[in-house]
């Protein structure tokens, strides 16, 4: 990968992951609202729910951006996302959930795309020797 590319996987795990990070942490100011939308939408266990979308999204997103374990974060971040976008999003009678769940759809395919091609020469991955997957499909 030429110097200048080499720089794109990060810019890409940076605009994917610092919303989730974003999301997580707001999560954590309004504990009561989002239990409460949990719950609303008949899932069990909302304050576990709650955790788990803490986790994916703050944790997940945090480790998305450094570039760690990218091949293992990304589909379990790729799998909570698809089943946000499904159970959260899914009046396509109203414009902006069938918006919001687009986006989810989306992101499940960047997230997908990291799984497979890895964190990219800039991430802690890289610098820890797990290869990434160059553009040709072959390990870098």
């Amino acid at each position: 990968m030429s110097t200048p590319n080499k720089y794109l996987p990060l810019i890409g795990r940076i605009l994917i992951g610092a919303p989730f990070i974003m999301s997580g942490l707001g999560k954590l100011t309004s504990y009561e609202a989002t239990v409460g939308y949990i719950a609303s939408v008949g899932l069990p266990l909302a304050g576990l729910g709650f955790a788990i979308a803490v986790l994916m999204e703050a944790g997940g997103g945090a480790l998305l951006l450094l570039g760690y374990r990218t091949r293992l974060v990304a589909p379990l971040m790729a799998l909570f996302t698809l089943a946000t976008a499904i159970f959260f999003h899914h009046n396509f009678a109203d414009q902006n959930q069938m918006i919001h769940f687009l986006k989810n759809i989306m992101l499940v395919g960047g997230l997908l795309n990291i799984a497979y091609f890895g964190a990219g020469p800039v991430s802690l991955d890289s610098a820890a020797g797990r290869q990434a997957l160059g553009p040709q499909g072959k390990h870098a």
